[in-house]
């Protein structure tokens, strides 16, 4: 994978690696990001890193948590930005450890830009997402000759609870697979949107929690249930959910 070089002129910095953990189990790591983990120097991680791809890390690297979960943020992004900056300045080479995948929900595009502008130079080094991983657990595919031609991901979440501003006519296609991630909250709406916009009542939607590690909740549903359901069986973050006719292969998988 091709570092981004630094813009300015900068003497003497560091570099910033910005690595997907992946889905948790430390198998599913890419064999550069285990590399990185076991010879890390600073790793600044976010709160859903599992325990088991934190004990990669050597007991002499210095950890920095800057996770962030619904309602709560420990330190903000700009400050995160200024943390990954600053560290890199000192000389430092930086591993910025997010759970799935950078490049997807993951802000990693919004730290980069941040990097490139203050001449420091980066990496990405990608991990499987939260989409592939619950499949890939679950057994249900995210695209299946004759339920499901494509695939769509979006947030089900907006930054400070904004409200979700997505195109629900262009979502409400029954040939496309739907995987809404961080939408626990805002599932009541989501499904009544996508419904209003056309979407079949009854169908199916697969909840998975925690995919792929030994804490994995799976709650099949169906587009006017799953909120009901979700409010009676809760599903701790984070929580990802297929919308569609592949859904409904969970049963027989």
């Amino acid at each position: 994978i091709p570092s981004r070089k630094p813009q300015g002129n900068m003497h003497m910095a560091g570099k910033v690696y910005l690595i997907g953990a992946g889905p948790g189990d430390p198998e599913l790591l890419t064999v550069r990001a285990l590399r990185l983990l076991q010879s890390a120097e600073i790793v600044v991680h976010d709160r859903l890193v599992s325990a088991e791809i934190m004990a990669l890390i050597p007991p002499a690297a210095r950890r920095i948590s800057v996770g962030t979960s619904a309602g709560f943020h420990s330190v903000p992004q700009d400050q995160i930005n200024g943390l990954l900056v600053a560290l890199a300045r000192e000389g430092h080479t930086v591993l910025r450890l997010k759970g799935g995948d950078p490049l997807i929900f993951g802000r990693g595009s919004e730290e980069a830009e941040e990097l490139a502008a203050a001449g420091i130079p980066y990496a990405y080094v990608p991990g499987i997402t939260a989409a592939q991983r619950a499949a890939a657990s679950t057994g249900v595919p995210l695209t299946h000759r004759g339920l499901a031609t494509g695939v769509r991901y979006v947030t089900g979440h907006r930054a400070r609870d904004a409200e979700l501003e997505l195109d629900w006519d262009s979502l409400a296609d029954p040939d496309t697979t739907l995987v809404v991630y961080m939408g626990a909250a805002n599932m009541a709406e989501i499904a009544a949107r996508l419904i209003a916009a056309g979407m079949p009542i009854d169908l199916p939607v697969l909840a998975v929690g925690h995919a792929t590690t030994p804490r994995e909740v799976r709650l099949p549903s169906t587009l006017a249930r799953i909120a009901a359901d979700l409010a009676a069986h809760p599903i701790e973050a984070p929580v990802l959910f297929m919308i569609g006719r592949v859904a409904g292969l969970y049963a027989t998988a």
